[in-house]
């Protein structure tokens, strides 16, 4: 166990890093062999480079290695590759690495693949985020640091450097249907200064990035930038690459610069890379944006389909509004007429109740003045003169009340009872309610009075 936690001491001694998880996980991916694990960030042989940034013949050993995959076509062989796997720690799961490219147009990967970079689906295929030990928060802040530093060092004139992990570059590059420059920075190489300096910050060379690539730049220092280091075996600083998206959760390794170049050598590789590259590219493209028109056609299709579908059901819909409308109408419309036939029927069954009652009460009226009396000393003679120039007149005992009077105009049925007062013109008299109970002897109508009826108004 003690020996253990000195090769991590001794190995974070000499690589100045610090994560212990990183360091337990390199020397456990060499065998506990500390300097195979140094070695392999460190060693500088020339045997162990990968070098296909020299356009020709591509060394036979390399063909060799496992993943290797030349063409074997008449004429020189295009860009190499081969099967490098990512560690986990850059993204979850089983995400790994191609390197190279044959024409650029067909992949294998296990098998014949056909690539179509618009469909490429960088996602989770295995492991748990407990396996994550590089958290998107944390590449993005490594990457900030590392564009702040070079700023800070060279100026703002360089490669387009993204300020995020280097799968979410990956990711903006698949979109942008571009390729991927990627730099891996080693602060304490001899040569780093002079390439940063004459190569990459060269007007030429950044312009030419920021036009035809996403660049994303990581220190070996850091963690994301050490790891892609290793995964890619650079042995030799200054380190280049360029990679695009392809299938089957891996990325292509398209060309790759081990050591100091100057901007016209940069410029001529990444120049044949992005000729070579171009009609995977165009066809990537003109691909998406056929799938982006059919998925607007089908939408369009369906939006029309669902259009059409909303304003038959909206028209069904009216129709049958239109016909509710008219039958709760017609239901009304009978409802109010039956109401008025009742309301008619009501109102004649009172007029004729009311009727019927005012008959009897002008019959009972009529009853209660008794026969008329002969004339006599204590009899007297009234006339009454109605609305309508018609003279009503009678004889009434001189004992009679002012209410007989009423009783016999309204016995007549010529005027609704209650409906009028009787007067006297000369001298004018009203004889209202105030005096019903009075004799006609009382109020000087006796022995003969003469009254015409005046309306309430």
């Amino acid at each position: 166990m003690s020996t253990t936690a000195d090769k991590i001491a001794q190995f974070q001694a000499i690589t100045g890093l610090q994560d212990a998880d990183l360091c337990t996980e390199i020397l456990s991916a060499h065998g506990w062999n500390l300097e195979q694990a140094i070695s392999s960030i460190t060693s500088t042989s020339d045997s162990e480079r990968i070098n296909p940034s020299v356009t020709g013949t591509v060394a036979s050993d390399r063909y060799e290695q496992p993943g290797f995959i030349a063409d074997e076509g008449e004429g020189t062989p295009g860009l190499a590759w081969k099967l490098i796997t990512l560690p986990i720690t850059i993204v979850s799961g089983s995400l790994g690495l191609v390197s190279g490219a044959v024409g650029l147009g067909l992949w294998v990967v296990g098998g014949v693949l056909s690539y179509s970079l618009g469909v490429i689906g960088l996602t989770n295929s295995g492991g748990s985020s407990s396996n994550r030990l590089v958290s998107v928060s944390t590449a993005a802040s490594e990457a900030m640091d590392f564009v702040s530093q070079f700023e800070n060092e060279y100026g703002d004139r360089h490669p387009n450097f993204v300020s995020e992990g280097f799968m979410d570059a990956l990711q903006r590059s698949r979109r942008e249907f571009k390729l991927l420059f990627v730099y891996l920075h080693s602060p304490d190489h001899i040569d780093t200064p002079g390439f940063c300096e004459g190569t990459l910050c060269s007007e030429v060379l950044s312009a030419f990035v920021k036009e035809n690539f996403v660049a994303w730049g990581g220190s070996i220092r850091a963690s994301e930038g050490f790891k892609m280091s290793n995964s890619l075996k650079a042995s030799r600083f200054p380190f280049c690459a360029v990679v695009m998206a392809a299938t089957n959760d891996r990325i292509a390794l398209l060309q790759q610069v081990e050591g100091p170049k100057s901007p016209e050598e940069m410029l001529t590789l990444l120049q044949r890379v992005v000729e070579e590259s171009a009609p995977v590219l165009v066809t990537a493209r003109l691909d998406a944006e056929e799938r982006r028109n059919n998925i607007r056609l089908r939408e369009e299709q369906d939006a029309a389909y669902q259009a059409a579908l909303e304003a038959d059901q909206a028209r069904e819909r009216q129709r049958k509004e239109e016909e509710e409308r008219l039958e709760r109408e017609a239901a009304e419309a009978e409802k109010k007429q039956k109401e008025e036939e009742e309301a008619r029927e009501r109102a004649a069954i009172e007029a004729a109740e009311r009727e019927a009652e005012l008959i009897k009460l002008r019959e009972q009226k009529y009853l209660s003045l008794g026969p008329e009396p002969e004339k006599g000393p204590e009899v007297t003679q009234v006339l009454v003169r109605l609305p309508n120039g018609e003279r009503r007149g009678r004889r009434f005992h001189s004992s009679a009340t002012i209410q007989s009077l009423y009783d016999f105009v309204d016995s007549s049925g010529t005027l609704e009872m209650g409906s009028y007062t009787l007067v006297t013109n000369f001298p004018r008299m009203l004889y209202g309610p105030d005096k019903l109970s009075s004799s006609l002897k009382q109020v000087g109508l006796h022995p003969q009075a003469s009254l015409f009826v005046e309306m309430k108004s």
